[in-house]
């Protein structure tokens, strides 16, 4: 270590390993790609991105499937994203810089996701969101195919009590695979969703946005937890009181505040 930081201080520069920053795998050694990268990320934020990804499958929220994106923190023009890997196997050295046209930062022959326009296209029209996720949890996806609207069953999950957009891909692309696979549809899509924070996919699957990753990660866990109790009330055949408008106004605010407990929890259960 002694040695990396000697070679730093004769050379004028930063010596990632040393320092505790880390170029995104994409980024490092650009080779004289045609995108720049905006430059090394600390090792703890790919650290805590790709711990998002196995926090959500831990929780039951994605499974071979799905992803989380953050943008870049020295940089709200560019995104990070972990290269096409089941999300409990990734690592922070499979993390990958994008821009907002989901243009990978020198890949080195890595395999982005196919569905990563999902991301650059909320990043482009929502400033306000820092961090996305991409889930097919199977609790939220009836709701996408009957029309019955998501409510907020708890406070945990009051940010539903907004309104929960339905994203109907056939609407404007015609019959298609389903997958978001452009940026048309990525743009689509984000229009859907508005200044919302979560919207569903119709046959799919939903998207859950925060200013943090952390709070990006909650809302998505609690739109899964949100959408069993609702399913387990509709047995009742019994009228719903889930939250009013004023209720879930209040109740967010905690959550924002407090949300982060969760996060503790879960975070200190992974480690690399």
């Amino acid at each position: 270590m002694k040695g990396l930081i000697s070679h730093a201080l004769r050379t004028g520069g930063c010596s990632h390993v040393a320092c505790g920053c880390f170029a995104p795998a994409d980024a490092r050694g650009s080779g004289g790609a045609a995108l720049k990268s905006a430059g090394p990320v600390p090792r703890d934020v790919l650290e805590d991105l790709a711990a998002a990804a196995r926090i959500l499958a831990a929780q039951g929220v994605v499974d071979g499937f799905g992803h989380v994106t953050m943008r870049h923190p020295a940089s709200p023009d560019r995104f990070l994203m972990s290269r096409s890997l089941a999300p409990a196997l990734q690592m922070p050295d499979d993390i990958m810089e994008f821009d907002l046209d989901s243009n990978a930062i020198d890949a080195k022959g890595r395999q982005p996701f196919f569905e990563r326009f999902i991301h650059g296209q909320i990043y482009k029209a929502r400033p306000d969101v820092n961090a996305v996720v991409h889930s097919h949890s199977p609790s939220v996806i009836p709701f996408s195919l009957t029309g019955l609207p998501m409510r907020a069953m708890y406070h945990n999950a009051a940010f539903l009590s907004f309104g929960v957009p339905v994203f109907r891909i056939e609407e404007k692309f015609g019959p298609t695979d389903m997958l978001v696979g452009n940026n048309d549809m990525g743009k689509e899509l984000a229009r859907v969703l508005g200044d919302k924070q979560v919207a569903l996919m119709r046959a799919h699957g939903s998207v859950a946005c925060g200013p943090t990753l952390q709070m990006a990660v909650f809302r998505a866990v609690y739109t899964e937890v949100s959408a069993r109790i609702q399913q387990a009330c509709l047995m009742h055949g019994q009228p719903i009181a889930s939250l009013s408008d004023a209720e879930a106004v209040l109740a967010d605010e905690v959550n924002l505040k407090s949300g982060s407990r969760a996060w503790d929890l879960w975070r200190r259960a992974v480690t690399f």
